[in-house]
């Protein structure tokens, strides 16, 4: 799908550094790139321009104007990002420069580009398809190793690949049906319902299992939610300054001092933690107190791992299991580490428990307990193939290929008309073309690729 106008950006980070890169994409790229370049050894002044033969793929050293030195490199269509001419220019990155050869680029004919035109135009010019550019975006928002292994994974097809199949799958199905109608006044059935149902459920199991996945991607990509909960004054604060390595949690004697939540995050080896200090878990009468408390267990519903700490010189093993049977029940997909602290104030034999990890929040030496978290959080397991969903509209979109699929399903075991089984199947199929793009209205695209940065 061409585009008729030529687009410009500067494809790099905003600010002053060392290099930028000047992108120009469109019919009018190439000629605008020759039009700019002078010969390095030419008079800067002369505004003679060099007769540069363009070969793709080349990186050519000359001068714009008497601005600066430059490289600029040919990628002709369709071998580049975005499937059209483009014309990359880097240059030093002063904010001056960058904005005179913009300007230099507008008067040659290119316009601005919106946010996200380029990977939108890679899109349309089917580059890419819609998961793939969304998986653009999450590379380059991705702040830890874990979320750029699976925003990866995804820009090279994964889920894409995922996508054809299940497509593959119910195409298959709907044209036997189709058959079926063409034919009805025969009274033909170009399959048995009986195996129909097994194709349905196995497409089903595998849109659910890529949606059971989001739980872990999300958490990878948002930060794996961790809620430091126990009794007050037992060392919760002093543990998140611990593992934050910096006095990020005010630290007291006094009983009750944390009364509102306090979030921030950690990596550690390559997976993100958000961690969330609570207020102590009491009975209180103060007013204050007692709405933290209620936050408290808010962010207990809302994490994967529970880190629930007790004093090692008050409370045995056995006491803090009791205790936190009766606090809540954590459900299936959470997990809880029992973490006993202070333990520097008792003898080792006390540390001998395979259910408790033992740590000294004061002195820091909470090493097995980061080991746990990494074991529990699940990111050091994920296959190197695994697709793991990470997009919040891929999930929804899945959601409702099974409940399509579902529907199919009642509807065969039920001996529905043909035409209403084949339109759950259809609809099934428009929901996967929304995840890869070739079936998705012009706001929508809009709203996607406005969220990215300009010049990407």
């Amino acid at each position: 799908m061409a585009c008729e106008d030529t687009i410009c950006a500067v494809a790099t980070p905003s600010g002053v550094g060392g290099v930028a890169i000047v992108r120009i994409s469109g019919s009018k790229s190439l000629q605008i790139g020759k039009s700019l370049l002078l010969d390095a050894h030419s008079d800067a002044h002369s505004d003679a321009h060099s007769d540069v033969h363009f070969v793709p793929r080349h990186v050519y050293y000359g001068s714009i104007s008497s601005l600066d030195y430059v490289l600029a490199t040919y990628f002709e269509a369709p071998n580049s990002y975005t499937g059209e001419d483009v014309v990359e220019i880097s240059c030093h990155a002063s904010p001056y420069i960058l904005q005179k050869i913009l300007s230099l680029c507008t008067d040659a004919g290119a316009r601005m580009a919106t946010a996200g035109e380029f990977t939108k135009r890679a899109f349309l010019n089917g580059k890419l398809d819609l998961s793939q550019a969304e998986a653009v975006a999450d590379i380059i928002s991705s702040d830890n190793a874990a979320s750029h292994r699976l925003a990866l994974q995804q820009l090279r097809g994964g889920l894409s690949n995922e996508m054809t199949v299940l497509r593959e799958n119910l195409l298959h199905l709907t044209s036997l049906l189709e058959l079926e109608l063409d034919f009805g006044e025969e009274d033909v059935e170009f399959a048995s319902r009986e195996e129909l149902v097994k194709l349905l459920k196995e497409i089903r199991e595998r849109a659910t299992s890529l949606c059971n996945s989001f739980t872990l991607g999300n958490a990878i990509k948002e930060g794996i939610p961790v809620a430091i909960i126990g009794k007050p004054n037992v060392g919760k604060s002093t543990l998140l300054n611990a593992l934050l390595r910096e006095e990020r949690a005010l630290v007291s004697d006094v009983a009750g001092t944390t009364r509102d939540s306090i979030e921030d995050t950690l990596v550690i080896n390559g997976v993100k933690f958000r961690f969330i200090d609570t207020a102590g878990l009491r009975d209180s009468n103060d007013v204050v107190e007692k709405m933290g408390v209620s936050r408290t267990y808010e962010k207990m519903r809302q994490a994967a791992i529970w880190l629930y700490v007790f004093d090692v010189t008050e409370m045995t093993v056995g006491d803090v299991m009791a205790e936190v049977r009766d606090i809540a029940v954590p459900s299936p997909s959470q997990k809880i580490i029992l973490v006993g602290n202070k333990c520097d104030l008792l003898s080792g034999e006390a540390f001998e428990n395979h259910e408790c990890i033992f740590i000294s929040a004061k002195n820091s030496e909470i090493s097995t307990l980061q080991k746990k978290l990494l074991e529990l959080s699940g990111a050091d397991n994920i296959n190197q193939d695994a697709v793991i969903l990470t997009n919040v509209r891929h999930y929804e979109v899945l959601s409702k290929v099974i409940e399509e699929t579902n529907q199919a399903i009642n509807a065969l075991e039920d001996h529905v008309s043909t035409d209403i089984l084949a339109q759950h199947l259809h609809t099934a199929l428009n929901h996967i073309g929304k995840i890869t793009g070739k079936i998705l209205p012009a706001d929508i695209l809009s709203n996607i690729f406005g969220k990215f940065c300009i010049g990407k």
